[in-house]
């Protein structure tokens, strides 16, 4: 007989720590191998966590509702491997963070004569986890303006994402008036029989990301009408063989995604991030995509190296995060590391939109519905008039990096490669 520790793993390049939404498993129960013993949050999506061996759940070390960092344990598992070291004291490798903390003293301006005053968090009416709290030592901040930041972590906790949000407003001088960030200028009214709706967790998170990308990204939004009637033609000729011959549907998706990838070779300097004064350019090219969920909430998760698949393979993939994504089986990493966004809005019956960029990406494309539309076309007789099928293509980039130049012609190239499609291509 042998102990184990259940650890808290790594869920993504950027995720340090996670917070337990239910014990799927309690203390006694059996557990196989791979089977899912937790459930957990992170500020990207909700997973589960899987047993790395079989044997009996022991102990549990952290409650739900609680915060654990990457590569702490979780649990104890009695195996009946000889070769897995037991644990000694598990409890000394993890402790959760008590809801009642010492005295944290921040330094705070006072009344510009330069003195500061100690800050007593025990005279906080909330929780706040010792990275907020340093930051709010860091940056000045006292518990009075602490308490008005509106939290989007579990219980209205304030996370590190919506502190440095409320930074860098406070850096800005938005703060000036003493408004919170995150407080509305006028409060709704609320009559009899109105129905009040609770944000679940990732609509708050979704609310909270587009306020931060608009207050960050000035938007820009240019517009072009593509003619993609011959890639209308193409799909209708081959996607019953291709659905035959797969078992998969062949959406325009993976062709949108293709012309995408192809405009950011022309035009590199839209596979950019900002980092203050700097701007970093991309090397890999991964395309987000845009999925809306049953719950009405949207997910985006990331083809990676989007450039190193052929039609056939984006077709593949784009179905795949589709599935997962609406059966809620992503994994933190199919929403990391993406370097632009395209948006279907035409699946809504949406003939174009104006979307928010993707921090901290500074661009994202917006593809409207296929329309029949009566237009001039040019024949070796003349002009023509014909009917055709278009869509609006609508281009949101971040002003301050991308300018009215860029912006245009890329959309333009994208649109370019779509009415140069060809119709002989083989899937």
């Amino acid at each position: 007989m042998a102990l184990v520790e259940l650890i808290m793993p790594k869920m993504g390049e950027s995720i340090m720590e996670a917070t337990i939404l239910t014990w799927l498993k309690k203390p006694g129960d059996k557990i196989e191998p791979d089977e899912s013993v937790l459930e957990v949050a992170t500020d990207k999506v909700d997973t589960e966590v899987p047993s790395t061996h079989g044997g009996i759940l022991k102990e549990i070390f952290a409650k739900e509702g609680d915060v654990v960092k990457v590569g702490k344990a979780v649990a104890l598992i009695s195996t009946s491997g000889e070769d897995l070291k037991p644990i000694v004291a598990p409890n000394a490798e993890y402790k959760p963070v008590p809801k009642t903390e010492p005295v944290l003293a921040v330094a705070s301006p006072t009344n510009g004569t330069g003195h500061r005053k100690s800050i007593d968090f025990r005279s906080a009416s909330r929780f706040y986890s010792p990275l907020v709290k340093n930051i709010a030592k860091e940056e000045n901040i006292p518990v009075a303006e602490l308490e008005k930041i509106s939290g989007t972590g579990q219980e209205g906790r304030v996370t590190k994402k919506d502190i440095l949000g409320y930074v860098q407003l406070r850096k800005l001088g938005d703060m000036g008036n003493g408004r919170a960030p995150y407080t509305p200028l006028v409060p709704p009214s609320i009559s009899a029989g109105d129905e009040i709706i609770q944000m679940d967790r990732m609509r708050k998170m979704i609310a909270e990301r587009m306020l931060d990308s608009k207050r960050v990204s000035p938007h820009v939004t240019s517009f072009v009408e593509a003619d993609v009637s011959t890639i209308v033609l193409w799909r209708t000729k081959v996607k019953d063989e291709f659905q035959k011959r797969t078992c998969d549907v062949l959406t325009y998706t993976p062709i949108f995604v293709k012309a995408v990838v192809q405009a950011i070779k022309d035009y590199p300097m839209i596979n950019v991030q900002v980092d203050g004064d700097r701007i970093i350019r991309k090397k890999e090219i991964n395309i987000g995509m845009a999925v809306a969920l049953p719950s009405g909430n949207l997910i985006v998760p990331v083809i990676r190296n989007a450039d190193q698949y052929s039609l056939s393979g984006l077709a593949k993939v784009v179905n795949d995060i589709v599935k997962r994504a609406r059966e809620n089986t992503l994994k933190p990493d199919d929403l990391a590391g993406g370097t632009y966004t395209i948006s279907n809005v035409g699946t809504f019956g949406n003939v174009m939109g104006t979307p928010i960029i993707m921090q901290p990406q500074v661009g994202i494309l917006a593809i409207g519905a296929i329309q029949k539309k009566p237009a001039v076309i040019e024949t070796p007789g003349g002009d023509a008039i014909a009917i055709r099928h278009k869509l609006f293509l609508s281009h949101s980039y971040d002003h301050r990096v991308v300018d009215g130049a860029l912006g245009g012609s890329f959309v333009r190239r994208v649109a370019d490669y779509l009415e140069k499609f060809d119709i002989n291509t083989i899937i």
